[in-house]
């Protein structure tokens, strides 16, 4: 897992104190549903209310907003990146496919924040190299295991799923529908027609 080695010094930044990082903690949370409710533009003074602390605790965590999309942007990566553990006890397809409906989760969560961060900016890269480190394993896993089609590769997919999740449907369920005619084609072998 890349976490140590890829967001290791993003992630020294963190808070060392118990009460510190409660705060710190409380801070992201806040932000990643103020966030996901208001967009990028959600008031700061709303995250700190939320967070149970006061606007000058924020601003002592997260001296800009940018810093704030960064700490939660690396969050749901960190969490998207530890799931990948969560499953590995799956058979290949499984697992696989419980990842990438986590991914489908992240994603739909992160776009407005990964668009306030420049796609070349160094959080941004190394983020993404945490993403791959956790899931290029388990397509490698199911390629091997004869699941998985043998000229997918992980950015397909990635690139795949991230489509379906930009687009809006105008119908619960539908995205799910969607996503798992995608997933069977990524099967293999495929259907006989």
């Amino acid at each position: 897992m890349a976490s140590t080695g890829e967001l290791g010094e993003y992630l020294a930044r963190r808070p060392k104190r118990a009460d510190a990082q409660r705060n710190y903690d409380a801070l992201v949370a806040a932000a990643r549903e103020a966030f996901a409710e208001a967009g990028v533009n959600a008031s700061l003074e709303e995250i700190a209310r939320r967070a149970g602390v006061g606007i000058g605790t924020l601003y002592r965590n997260f001296p800009s907003r940018r810093e704030l999309f960064e700490a939660v942007y690396v969050d749901e990566v960190q969490a998207l990146s530890h799931s990948a553990a969560d499953v590995a006890h799956l058979p290949p397809w499984d697992a696989l496919v419980a990842w990438l409906n986590r991914f489908v989760a992240y994603a739909a969560t992160k776009r407005a924040l990964a668009e306030e961060l420049a796609h070349d900016s160094e959080v941004f890269r190394r983020c993404r190299a945490e993403i791959y480190a956790a899931g290029q394993p388990m397509m490698r896993c199911a390629q091997e295991a004869g699941v998985v089609r043998p000229e997918a590769t992980f950015d397909d997919v990635l690139r795949l799923i991230s489509g379906i999740v930009a687009f809006q449907f105008p119908e619960p369920g539908q995205r799910d529908r969607v996503l798992a005619i995608a997933l069977d084609g990524l099967r293999y072998p495929p259907a006989l027609a």
